[in-house]
């Protein structure tokens, strides 16, 4: 539930062509304690205002020359897409009281103000519109977990299955081609054995970020398994836009990581499978890319392997081991 202080410092807009009516409301409204109050008389600036403040509450007198309440509304529901209008309609017409809350208003104060009702009704008004901004928040933040993964925070595969069906759909209608990266971290299980599995999660943590720096801002990394990622590249012309990446990708990995004073060493092997050359699906293209990687695997590790069908025939699987690693990490 929303704390007294957070109802107190709610955002508030008070609207009425009446200046003495706008003083006396926010006269009523600051007396009460609440400390984040402004007020309009132009009905035609109310939307630009919630647009750029967004309010928890607006006080909307109904009868206005020009933009009237109800038209005011219509605008606001625009803007509140998700359906709850933050709007207390002000009204000395009784017929208007039961328009307004067709019209989408919460509830309604009478002219002239009760105190008491005024007093009432703001409160909890504004107590259920910060009631449902937190569920909002609450479940956004739901969804973001069911997509991510909670070490890395990268997105998990529910989530980079969707991105390779977009990017895939991009590169048909441009005319280009797309290209997944498997990795799988080479001397990974090592390092949780022997130094246990806090270690192996700081250096995943690691990875992800190195990952993420090395990759461009419209590629997707994501975190499939244990010590598996995926990286999804668009608009590619051909397997050599994917080599830079990934040899790119195999150098930033084998660098030294420091974790909880303890310097540790792994590596990469990474399978890259091209669409539409290997596979024309999410799941086929996945599988293609894991296909490689194992290739890469049985080469030796810490080098890349790219799918049969993005070599155009060629024989074998194109290969590639980073010079600059001596030994490689079982």
């Amino acid at each position: 539930m929303p704390s007294p202080d957070e109802i107190l410092n709610a955002k508030i807009l008070v609207v009425d062509d009446c200046a003495d009516n706008v003083d006396l409301m926010l006269e009523i409204l600051r007396e009460a304690g609440y400390t984040d109050v402004t007020a309009t008389m132009l009905p035609d600036q109310v939307c630009s205002l919630h647009r750029q403040h967004c309010y928890d509450l607006i006080l909307l007198d109904l009868q206005m020359p020009g933009l009237n309440g109800f038209q005011v509304m219509k605008g606001l529901k625009e803007i509140e897409q998700d359906g709850y209008l933050p709007v207390l309609a002000l009204t000395a017409q009784p017929s208007f009281k039961i328009a307004a809350l067709e019209a989408g208003a919460r509830d309604f104060i009478s002219k002239p103000f009760d105190l008491l009702e005024v007093h009432k009704r703001i409160h909890n008004m504004l107590e259920v519109r910060l009631l449902y901004k937190e569920l909002a928040q609450y479940s956004k933040k739901q969804q973001e977990l069911a997509l991510h993964d909670p070490l890395t925070s990268l997105p998990n595969r529910r989530l980079l299955e969707d991105r390779i069906e977009t990017t895939l759909q991009h590169a048909l209608r441009a005319q280009r081609k797309a290209a997944v990266m498997y990795l799988d971290l080479d001397g990974f299980k090592a390092i949780n054995d022997t130094h246990g599995h806090a270690y192996g999660d700081e250096i995943l943590k690691l990875v992800a970020q190195r990952l993420v720096g090395s990759s461009r801002k419209e590629d997707t990394v994501a975190r499939v398994g244990g010590d598996e990622f995926v990286i999804v590249l668009g608009d590619v012309s051909g397997l050599g836009d994917a080599r830079e990446p990934a040899s790119k990708l195999i150098e930033v990995v084998s660098e030294p990581y420091l974790v909880m004073g303890v310097t540790l060493r792994l590596s990469t092997s990474i399978g890259i499978a091209l669409f539409p050359d290997d596979a024309t699906s999410v799941g086929d293209l996945i599988h293609a890319a894991d296909n490689a990687l194992y290739d890469a695997k049985r080469a030796g590790k810490n080098r890349y392997c790219a799918a049969p069908g993005s070599t155009k025939g060629a024989a074998g699987v194109v290969a590639h081991q980073l010079k600059s690693v001596a030994t490689t990490v079982a």
